[in-house]
């Protein structure tokens, strides 16, 4: 029989037995669990769960999905960083390194590696949604591909909440939740904002000012995190929370704005 490379032998040419350290437990607490599971060339840290979880522990309990990076499922922490299960190949850390897989930090813990990710589905439900303009029907909307191309990016979100989970202003601040909405929808505003068929100011609704009062826009320090998370490469603290900041600021505190709005409501 051939041996396998590196530390143990799993019987199969380019296999190798792994050190894993997985998080076990609930809400009520638990601890990091020692494993040696066998890899693959090719896998990904999900094919190495799911081994786990048919050969040492059938109750590791784990959400997941499409396994293809396009459900955000299976989010979880890979020695620290967050990350998706199903997208993080297993050659990119080393044989005799010690992977730790541990839920996602700024969410409730379900079980083992199952977070509640409610926090996330209330923010989106307090983000207004487009409106139509009241000019046009369905089938009428006209747009530049220069538009189209602004927003598109932010369209790719798969709504894995890594960065939400990485953005610290949430992950360690418990008290900041209830105030700030998070990269994910913050940028879910700047898109909109961005929008040249968002009638939503001719419908007395500011997305600049709503995200900055209401969603906590002010709270963000651009710090990339969220950006440097992202599974689908979107640039959400460049294309998306800085643009949104400026326009937020530029309305707030623009001199020629605010004697504008002075005018205009002397003239009402």
């Amino acid at each position: 029989m051939q041996q396998a490379d590196g530390p143990g032998s799993a019987g199969t040419s380019g296999a190798y037995l792994a050190h894993f350290r997985v998080w076990r437990g609930d809400a009520d607490g638990g601890g990091l669990e020692d494993f040696r599971v066998e890899v693959h060339e090719g896998e990904v840290v999900l094919d190495i769960i799911h081994r786990l979880q048919a050969t040492q522990a059938s109750d590791l309990a784990v959400r997941w999905n499409c396994k293809a990076g396009k459900c955000g499922s299976c989010s979880a922490e890979i020695n620290g960083r967050p990350r998706l299960l199903c997208m993080t190949r297993m050659s990119v850390f080393g044989r005799t390194e010690t992977i730790t897989v541990t839920p996602m930090r700024a969410f409730p813990v379900i079980r083992d590696l199952v977070t509640d990710v409610s926090f996330n589905y209330t923010k989106a439900r307090e983000i207004p949604s487009f409106v139509p303009p009241a000019e046009l029907g369905p089938g009428e909307y006209r747009m530049q591909q220069e538009d189209v191309n602004r927003s598109q990016e932010f369209r790719k979100c798969i709504e894995c909440f890594l960065c939400q989970n990485t953005c610290h202003v949430v992950r360690d601040h418990e008290e900041n939740k209830p105030v700030f909405a998070g990269p994910r929808f913050l940028m879910r505003i700047a898109e909109l904002d961005m929008h040249p068929l968002d009638a939503a100011p001719d419908n007395g609704l500011d997305r600049r000012r709503t995200a900055q009062d209401d969603h906590g826009l002010g709270y963000c320090n651009i710090t990339k995190c969220c950006t440097e998370v992202c599974p689908e490469n979107i640039k959400i603290t460049d294309n998306a929370l800085i643009p949104l900041k400026e326009r937020a600021v530029d309305r707030k505190y623009d001199p020629l704005v605010w004697l504008g709005n002075k005018i205009r409501r002397r003239g009402e």
